[in-house]
């Protein structure tokens, strides 16, 4: 087996690499990665320098993973500023580093693509093999597997890196037929206060969902306005998203874009009042960016979840990823789950010591979900 690096996405052919993965996932799609690269959102510049890894064996490629060497830890949603901290302090550079993961998109997916009937672990072992060497290369301190799925978390990797436990709030979908069905499975007093945060926000505000086509260059351009007004908010930046991103976003996603969208009523009517940003697949759904240029009681909570929930159960979807954090999720029907990443670092010391810090903080997170699940708001634990 031989591993070719790529400096771009756009030097492996679109067929070939979504072949490879064969998933509906959005976030894997080539033209998604394509469009982060081409639009300056993702480059040297903004710190994510693509080093996409296509593995071949008899001049066919038959695994690829996206890869991306970093010089800082922004945009990545698994949190590893204490270990960069105790580099620094020992005078031994952490930075940069290699990651596979999706740039600014914390939710669990496919990260290597392979073809079927090959061996997936050989295939595992090769590219970590592989990463090493790139690591030795590029100067990295490791790597960084971000939010893989299940199969890959937990058989494929664990006997070559490091495996974390996170924590996020999902949203099932136990067959449900519409929202009033959901609603029941609540305690009635859950119920009463979700029923009266949906009423208020409606009489205030026009809300509706807009679907691939439906949703317009105007409403991207507002999209992309929120966005910036968000992160401004957050940490004084306009984000790493470019307008030019969200503009061709569209195109390059399809129909698997869904926005829900507020607007005035009465005098104010058509007036543009806040968007929430959904991408979805045949199982999933994922909430992914918000902003709204005026202040309406529960309207976050309208646009972001409930119409979420509606949204999936109308698809027939089985889960509802609203995004990392969000202990107030649990209310509305969230899940506390656990989310994975893989961790191999190069330094014997520090993997030591990252070994010792994993193992507690594993602990931690397996009683808190314990602790918050008891707090679910249904009838009857799901």
């Amino acid at each position: 087996m031989k591993t070719r690096i790529l400096e771009s996405i756009d030097q492996c052919p679109p067929s070939l690499w979504d072949s490879l993965f064969e998933s509906k996932y959005p976030f894997l799609r080539h033209s998604f990665l394509s469009l982060l690269e081409s639009s300056g959102s993702v480059c040297a510049e903004t710190g994510w320098t693509p080093k996409h890894l296509l593995l071949e064996s008899n001049d066919k490629i038959i695994a690829a993973m996206p890869l991306y060497l970093k010089h800082h830890s922004w945009g990545e949603y698994v949190f590893d500023h204490s270990w960069a901290d105790a580099y620094a302090q020992h005078g031994v550079p952490y930075y940069p580093k290699l990651i596979s993961a999706i740039p600014f998109t914390p939710s669990t997916g496919p990260r290597i693509g392979i073809l079927p009937n090959i061996d997936s672990q050989l295939v595992a072992k090769k590219i970590l093999a592989s990463i090493k060497l790139l690591a030795e290369e590029c100067g990295a301190s490791g790597w960084h597997l971000l939010f893989p799925q299940h199969e890959l978390a937990q058989t494929l990797v664990p006997e070559l890196a490091m495996q974390r436990t996170g924590v996020q709030y999902h949203w099932h979908n136990d067959h449900y037929i519409n929202f009033d069905d959901f609603v029941g499975t609540l305690t009635s007093r859950k119920r009463k206060n979700l029923l009266k945060e949906r009423r208020l926000a409606n009489e205030q505000l026009h809300v509706t969902r807009l679907v691939g086509t439906e949703i317009t260059p105007i409403w991207w351009e507002f999209m992309h306005a929120m966005y910036q007004q968000t992160y401004s908010k957050r940490n004084g930046t306009n984000g790493y998203l470019t307008k030019d991103f969200f503009q061709n976003l569209g195109n390059a996603i399809g129909n698997q874009a869904m926005m829900c969208v507020a607007e005035g009523r009465d005098e104010k009517a058509g007036e543009k009042i806040a968007a929430a940003l959904f991408f979805f697949d045949n199982n999933n759904l994922y909430g992914r960016y918000w902003g709204c240029q005026k202040e309406f009681e529960f309207l976050h909570f309208e646009l972001c979840y409930h119409q979420g929930i509606e949204f999936a159960i109308e698809k027939n979807l089985f889960c509802f990823d609203a995004g990392a954090q969000g202990e107030h999720k649990i209310s509305r029907g969230f899940k506390p789950v656990e989310v994975h990443s893989s961790h191999w670092i190069r330094h014997s010391g520090f993997a030591e010591a990252i070994q010792k810090f994993l193992d507690q903080e594993d602990k931690h997170t397996k009683d808190y979900i314990a602790h918050a699940s008891k707090r679910l708001p249904y009838k009857k634990a799901l």
